[in-house]
């Protein structure tokens, strides 16, 4: 378990029973999150305290037995609601993943998109808690991707719904978008600025900035860190040195990786690393 500057502030991450997943425990009182979004879906229950985030215009509060659910690419923002802090577990879960516990033959037809950042967890709290509970468990590995399945689907099918945020993508404005957000992914390690991607897209720099978030939810700035933390991830899961990471992912150097990492992680990019290392040999052996 990792301490972060505060004593009651913590972390630890772990390989998800599903693979590609990952599964985070952490508690927090004095550490804030700073606006940023993943690519993946985020799907966490508080256990204690009260955890406040800014998502979609609104200030929300996350209470114990809420669940917590944020679209890819949502953005938000988090820290304590109380004096005591916060403590919960989310899963970060790739849209794959998430469009692989679909099952229309049984009947299992989700929605791709939550309707609300904060719910009234119940039942469903309780399940979302033993598909955490079964990732650790030594000879569950069968049991736990079951219940990670189910629950994510289960969640989806409760608190999703069938529209979607998302311009057409067919239409000549989805289309622009695309580019840019193309541009962005193939280009994360280059000290990206508005005026190339407004060239992009044919418009001013204040239009695209408005349209690229109105099509996927986040101004290029959080997504284009989104990106490169995600590419962080790999690289070091790959065996890639934390100074190489920083230089190849367009970080300006170690210290402006840290900080955009731990903005969006709650932890040192050094910390996730040594936790996700182990964790992933604990669960192969």
């Amino acid at each position: 378990m990792q301490h972060g500057s505060h004593p009651n502030d913590w972390a630890r991450f772990q390989p998800g029973a599903v693979e590609g997943v990952t599964l985070m425990k952490a508690h927090f009182q004095q550490h804030a999150f700073e606006r940023h979004s993943h690519e993946t879906y985020s799907i966490g229950l508080t256990h204690a305290g009260v955890q406040t985030f800014n998502c979609c215009g609104t200030l929300h509060a996350s209470l114990p037995g809420d669940l917590i659910l944020f679209n890819p690419d949502q953005a938000h923002d988090g820290k304590r609601g109380a004096p005591e802090g916060f403590g919960y577990s989310m899963l970060y879960v790739p849209e794959d993943v998430v469009a692989g516990c679909a099952d229309p033959e049984a009947g299992i037809v989700m929605p791709r998109h939550f309707r609300q950042p904060v719910v009234r967890g119940g039942a469903l709290a309780r399940q979302f808690a033993q598909a955490v509970a079964a990732i650790n468990q030594p000879g569950e590995t069968l049991r736990a991707e079951e219940l990670t399945r189910h629950v994510l689907a289960a969640i989806l099918v409760r608190h999703g719904e069938t529209g979607t945020r998302h311009l057409d993508p067919r239409a000549a404005g989805g289309l622009r978008m695309n580019k840019v957000r193309d541009h962005l992914q193939a280009h994360y390690a280059q000290d990206v600025d508005v005026l190339t991607l407004a060239g992009i897209a044919g418009l001013s720099r204040a239009h695209l900035t408005r349209a690229f978030a109105q099509h996927f939810g986040v101004p290029p700035h959080i997504y284009l860190n989104a990106v490169r933390v995600r590419k962080a991830q790999e690289a070091m899961l790959a065996g890639t040195s934390l100074a190489d990471v920083a230089v190849d992912c367009g970080f300006a150097d170690q210290s402006h990786f840290s900080r955009r990492f731990k903005g969006a992680l709650g932890v040192t990019p050094a910390q996730w690393l040594r936790q996700m290392r182990v964790a992933g040999t604990t669960l192969r052996n």
